[in-house]
């Protein structure tokens, strides 16, 4: 577990706790007077998952996946590792098939983690548009988020431009990119620049490129977990895992409407109070002003994941519905599905290893029975797990890691479709 986390996380003793705690080795502190969330979710009734092998584009040593989608497809990227500079490569789901594989750029000055990848997107008028993240001071682990976008499928990209103006040293990253109405781009991204805390900063560009918007949402959020974007018929929502003054770090959401973001508020109140980041960010997918939101958290000292649903574009969420089955280690995603469902993933640790599993799930509670995407029987299950759907299609991929120090890792895929 430790082996596969960034060298920032494993160098901190008390965020490595947080990677055991998951195992059932350590135990965080926590306050009882948390709202309990349901413990008894109802019988396995919703409709099933069939799931099928996909071979993906990505080949030889490749980790660090990704997944986005446009009305043309679905766009997977992934870091390939094994020339000398490490290389964003990206290749896009249509009807056709798996277009070829295409590089983004190449080197060895990026500031690599599986908690924190780049990002490859596609927008309505079929730009696409890539995150990176260059290493600034590696003595103090800074390092910067660039974008780039390309207007002929990825055979050039634009010189890279920064989002964040601040000037310091410091982390900027866990971007998550949506279209804005009109074809403009936004993203928020975590930013270091207070130092004495993290924020969620928020950013805009318009169809010039010309940037719009960089402001705070939240001027203290959880350090180095992932934030997620869902576009509602409202207006973009953004969840993340905040940190208020007392360590309690659960996840919050806002919404941008009226041309401002929200009050951030939280998702649920399960009070999860933690002195370190558990490098566990929330998922988020909208149909409308329907929302379906997963996340990681800890009661009475088991690891869990729950996902709730929203009828008004996030502003409300209903009851959390147990994803997992027993000791989850997280590292979830969701996606709705035309009927009001949702089908979520996380990893589990089951069977003495990590799983990645999935269920359906209804906003009155139901579940289908979870199904095991990956047994870590062959490959041990690594990295952030992706989802996205496309159509009827809903494509899965994450990385396998094989052990040992010439096992190598590889991005894997699945293809599921509902019963």
């Amino acid at each position: 577990m430790l082996a596969e986390m960034p060298a920032f996380l494993r160098r901190n003793p008390a965020i490595a706790c947080v990677a055991v705690l998951v195992l059932a080795a350590c135990t965080p502190a926590r306050d009882n007077s948390a709202e309990e969330t349901s413990a008894a979710p109802a019988a396995d009734a919703a409709a099933p998952i069939a799931l099928e092998p996909l071979a993906l584009p990505a080949a030889g040593q490749t980790t660090y996946p990704q997944l986005t989608t446009s009305p043309q497809g679905v766009i997977l990227s992934w870091m390939e590792n094994e020339t000398t500079a490490p290389t964003l490569n990206f290749a896009e789901r249509t009807g056709a098939g798996w277009s070829p594989a295409r590089t983004v750029a190449a080197s060895d000055n990026w500031f690599l983690s599986s908690a924190d990848v780049p990002t490859v997107m596609r927008m309505s008028d079929g730009t696409l548009v890539a995150t990176t993240y260059p290493a600034v001071d590696p003595a103090m682990e800074a390092y910067d988020l660039l974008l780039s976008y390309s207007r002929d499928d990825g055979k050039t990209w634009s010189r890279p431009i920064s989002p964040h103006h601040d000037g310091t040293k410091t982390q900027h990253g866990f971007a998550s990119l949506y279209e804005m109405p009109g074809g403009a781009l936004g993203l928020v991204w975590l930013d270091g620049r207070g130092k004495e805390s993290m924020a969620l900063f928020h950013g805009a560009f318009d169809n010039a490129w010309k940037q719009t918007a960089e402001s705070a949402i939240d001027d203290r959020a959880c350090e180095c977990c992932q934030t997620a974007v869902a576009m509602t018929a409202d207006g973009p929502l953004v969840a993340f895992r905040d940190r208020s003054p007392r360590e309690i770090r659960d996840i919050y959401a806002s919404l941008f409407t009226g041309g401002a973001w929200t009050q951030p508020r939280p998702v649920f109140v399960d009070n999860w109070r933690i002195e370190a980041c558990p490098v566990n960010g929330p998922a988020l997918s909208a149909r409308e002003r329907q929302v379906a939101a997963a996340w990681f958290t800890v009661k009475d000292d088991n690891a869990q994941t729950y996902a709730a649903f929203s009828q008004d574009a996030g502003r409300t969420l209903g009851t959390p519905i147990r994803l997992d089955d027993g000791t989850a280690l997280g590292h979830v995603d969701i996606e709705m599905l035309d009927d009001g469902s949702a089908v979520a993933t996380w990893v589990e640790f089951a069977d003495e290893r990590s799983q990645l599993r999935m269920r359906r799930i209804e906003s009155s509670g139901a579940r289908s029975a979870a199904v095991v995407v990956s047994d870590g029987t062959i490959g041990r299950v690594s990295g952030y797990p992706r989802i996205a759907r496309h159509g009827s299609d809903l494509i899965l991929a994450w990385t396998e890691s094989a052990g040992g120090e010439e096992g190598g890792q590889a991005v894997k895929g699945a293809i599921a479709r509902m019963k």
